[in-house]
């Protein structure tokens, strides 16, 4: 019996190994928004304590010099919250760009596995076909021996 060979296996390979990389692509885009997120949820749980600081200190009567001062770095931990937010929407977009590149990939891999498969049970098809005339000529080259 024949061995099945799918002329186009490079390909469903290459479409396989296009679908592994896009998977850790979106791995490493998933890390990088976990990651951002992190940065943003510490950079707000700094501005809590220091809002929560200045509050304190304003009702405790400290000088106005200190009080601009923590004011100012509010206002910076503010600034900094606006980027970082930036940073978390780039890497949510970068995800979900990710996530689409891979969907696409899933798919073009199982076209061609689709493809192969069909190929193969042709192939199937065509080995039984070869095999079953095989028996019916053995078949016939027996009738004619047996009846002679």
């Amino acid at each position: 019996m024949a061995k099945f060979r799918y002329p186009y296996q490079k390909i469903v390979d290459l479409k396989s190994s296009e679908k592994t990389q896009a998977e850790w692509l979106l791995a490493a885009a998933i890390g990088k928004l976990e990651q951002e997120e992190r940065t943003l949820a510490r950079l707000q749980e700094e501005l809590a304590a220091w809002l929560d600081r200045l509050q304190t200190e304003a009702e405790s009567g400290a000088s106005l010099a200190e009080l601009q001062i923590m004011q100012s770095y509010v206002e910076y931990l503010n600034s900094a919250i606006r980027k970082q937010q930036e940073n978390v929407d780039r890497a949510l977009a970068e995800k979900e760009r990710r996530r689409e590149a891979l969907a696409d990939r899933m798919i073009d891999e199982k076209v061609w596995l689709k493809a192969k498969e069909r190929a193969f049970q042709h192939f199937r098809l065509e080995q039984q076909r070869a095999e079953q005339n095989e028996l019916d000529e053995i078949a016939s080259v027996r009738f004619v021996f047996t009846a002679n």
